[in-house]
């Protein structure tokens, strides 16, 4: 058995079964969440040579912030129905580690008791009201947030057909979406712009990265908007099924901007070679949901910390065996996968 399905195993059995499904689930069929792995697996490497790599650093700088590991923490709801501490615990896990995380707009605690040293991002939905959603992204920035990464590839949830509603009874969620004023008015905008890159840059006052992005030409209207980053995600699949794989979608997407932004990318990253593929096809930083909840539920902040550890060990040999010294020295080692997405 792997550490990620033995990890699993026990995060299930630490879960409610609701949220094992709610983490799990994909939109619709779940073809897409189904192929995510196997894509990076398919990615095939073209070690170098003759370079020193006595020292290996996964050192990186993101907006500014520098980290110790380009494998952060995206962002997830419902954490403490994962585990008691929440957001608290995977902030302080993530500091620990060294690594970013991205904070839930729908965080079940108050930004401002998150007790991580470590730097951390907001990830937030925008409502059709948009000045509505100012007090959340000013709360965020005052407790600490450096960039705000604004999800552009929700404009309605994508249809789950597990778990049921009716399978939450007897699951507290009142504290659901702890930051906002009316945390039940769950809205959704189902008319983003390039504009609205711009306003919540206005309104927040820090760097503003797009998530969600899987077409270059998004990426550079992105870019040519204001954005900081450009984040490549399928929202894990949970949005639009049989959107193609991130891993398909990243070098089109790193192309286009061209070194003009960050970029990112999440989607079925479960290990260090996944994480050696994705820097080495283009993106600055990686990040990973499910594993990072998996690790939440079954061990709270030490394990988040661990797992963090572990992908990052992980891809500090694979970066060694691959004769990259450096995070920089791993572009062109992959081999290029087709873009299905333009």
């Amino acid at each position: 058995m792997t550490w990620q399905a033995d990890l699993a195993e026990r995060a299930k059995a630490a879960m409610p079964g609701p949220m094992w499904e709610y983490v799990e689930t994909g939109a619709h069929e779940g073809v897409t969440t189904a192929e995510a792995g196997a894509a990076w697996r398919a990615v095939r490497f073209l070690p170098r040579v003759l370079h020193d790599v006595s020292a290996v650093d996964t050192a990186t700088t993101l907006l500014g912030s520098r980290v110790t590991t380009p494998v952060g923490v995206a962002p997830t709801a419902l954490q403490r129905v994962a585990h008691p501490d929440g957001e608290i615990a995977m902030a302080r896990g993530a500091a620990d580690a060294g690594a970013l995380h991205v904070v839930s707009s729908n965080a079940g605690h108050r930004f401002e008791d998150l007790d991580g040293d470590g730097p951390w991002w907001l990830q937030a939905y925008l409502p059709p009201d948009r000045e509505s959603a100012r007090p959340v992204l000013e709360a965020a920035v005052a407790a600490g947030a450096s960039a705000v990464v604004l999800t552009a590839d929700t404009p309605v949830p994508g249809t789950k057909l597990r778990p049921r509603e009716e399978d939450w009874e007897g699951v507290d969620l009142t504290w659901f979406r702890r930051n906002f004023a009316t945390p039940g008015d769950v809205r959704w905008a189902a008319d983003l712009g390039p504009d609205d890159i711009g306003r919540v840059r206005e309104a927040a006052g820090v760097p503003v990265v797009v998530k969600g992005v899987m077409r270059p030409v998004d990426a550079r209207r992105c870019v040519e908007a204001g954005a900081a980053a450009v984040w490549v995600s399928n929202h894990g699949g949970r949005q639009l099924d049989r959107t193609a794989s991130t891993c398909e979608a990243l070098p089109a997407v790193a192309a286009a901007v061209a070194g003009d932004a960050e970029v990112y990318v999440d989607g079925g990253i479960a290990g260090g070679l996944d994480a050696l593929a994705a820097v080495a096809l283009g993106a600055d930083a990686v990040f990973v949901g499910r594993l990072a909840v998996h690790a939440l539920a079954a061990g709270g902040a030490g394990e988040v910390t661990a797992t963090l550890g572990r992908v990052t060990d992980e891809l500090v040999e694979a970066m060694r065996i691959a004769g990259c010294p450096g995070l920089p020295d791993t572009r062109g080692i992959a081999l290029p996968r087709p873009a299905t997405s333009r």
